[in-house]
């Protein structure tokens, strides 16, 4: 198995840079299913935020390379369970990724619920607003 960095991933998806797109799809491509790629939680929400705010990517596009990437054989997810939970709260609001897995580990944790001081992250991904 071999870890991937979000810079990697990143070059993989936007295929941006040629000499670096190529080294990174070069790598990708040779992942097998019995030897592959892991991709960690924190680099994913890091990918999410590059697509988004470096290159401008929306919503339903972010959606489709997570959804993509979870569902390729050859790429082995952090907690791939709970980033389904966490795509699935993305995709039906208009919250942060982040913060949709944020919440979704605490409630998969047996949180009785999220706090937060963010607004927006308790009225987009059902956290618990502190007053």
């Amino acid at each position: 198995m071999i870890g991937l960095d979000t810079n990697v991933l990143v070059r993989y998806f936007a295929q941006d840079d040629v000499d670096q797109a190529k080294k990174a799809t070069d790598l990708i491509e040779s992942l097998t299913a019995d030897r592959p790629g892991y991709v960690t939680q924190v680099a994913l929400v890091e990918v999410v935020w590059v697509l988004a705010r470096a290159y401008g990517l929306e919503r339903a596009e972010i959606a489709q390379v997570i959804e993509t990437a979870l569902r390729t054989k050859e790429l082995l997810i952090e907690a791939a369970e709970m980033i389904w939970k966490a795509l699935r709260l993305y995709t039906a609001s208009s919250a942060d990724f982040a913060d949709c897995l944020i919440e979704r580990a605490c409630h998969e944790a047996g949180c009785d619920y999220t706090a937060t001081f963010d607004k927006t992250a308790a009225k987009t991904a059902g956290m618990r607003l502190i007053k």
